[in-house]
């Protein structure tokens, strides 16, 4: 079984749907998703349908879904639990919520809960804080590089960005993160690998197989995939 650990999409499905296809996917294999599926980018919904139809394919595949800052904020807009809602709209939201149907030149109100599917309401209750696969942690922004993994809060998990990338951390993982764009893979090893390299920004988006060490790529707007690998890096 092979595990590949993807990066912040941001309501880009094209280049998504030719990465998921580009890969060398084999029953068994696990697909994790470091969060950040919406906002900024054109087609938020088409992302979580993407994925909700993959889905489909779960009893080849195993799927972990986490969750991201952004899809935080949207629950907590939408009154369910969550931080910062207050945000939602002045952090991409309104593209989000216009690729559910809402006018841009609209400000939509707690109604919008109406308006988006079951389904893709459900994803986002069910989406993970953090998932451990030995030697990994896979998380969404991060840890607070000091305390345990028990005591780890989802603010730290879903915003800490400098105190956790600059500094070692205690935790016994190689931690995969997502959230603070970079040009290219962030590599601090054997703490960390950052894996958000900014696609709604016009960069990648970036997938890492974690067993042979190799990255899968695609350049926002292009078709192509390149595969590169990066064992070289590990400590031996």
């Amino acid at each position: 079984m092979r595990s590949y650990v993807i990066g912040d999409i941001h309501g880009c499905p094209d280049e998504l749907v030719y990465l998921v296809q580009a890969l060398p996917l084999e029953s068994g294999d696990r697909l994790v998703f470091l969060g950040d599926y919406i906002d900024r980018g054109p087609d938020s919904s088409g992302v979580i349908s993407f994925l909700l139809e993959l889905q489909k394919d779960r009893g080849a595949y195993e799927f972990v879904f986490l969750k991201g800052n952004h899809e935080d904020m949207l629950l907590s807009y939408l009154g369910l639990a969550g931080q910062h809602g207050d945000m939602f709209l002045f952090n991409g939201g309104k593209a989000t919520l216009a690729s559910y149907g809402f006018s841009k030149a609209e400000i939509p109100s707690h109604e919008a809960l109406s308006l988006i599917p079951s389904a893709h309401m459900d994803f986002y209750r069910n989406l993970l804080t953090y998932y451990v696969m030995e030697p990994f942690l896979c998380v969404h922004a991060g840890i607070h590089p000091l305390k345990p993994l028990k005591d780890q809060t989802e603010s730290e998990l879903f915003w800490i960005r400098n105190q956790f990338i600059y500094s070692p951390h205690t935790l016994a993982y190689t931690v995969l993160f997502g959230h603070t764009p970079q040009h290219d893979v962030f590599y601090d090893l054997p703490y960390k690998v950052g894996l958000d390299t900014g696609l709604v920004y016009g960069n990648k988006l970036t997938c890492l197989e974690t067993t042979e060490k190799v990255l899968y790529q695609i350049q926002r707007g292009k078709r192509a995939v390149k595969r590169v690998s990066i064992e070289s890096r590990w400590p031996t």
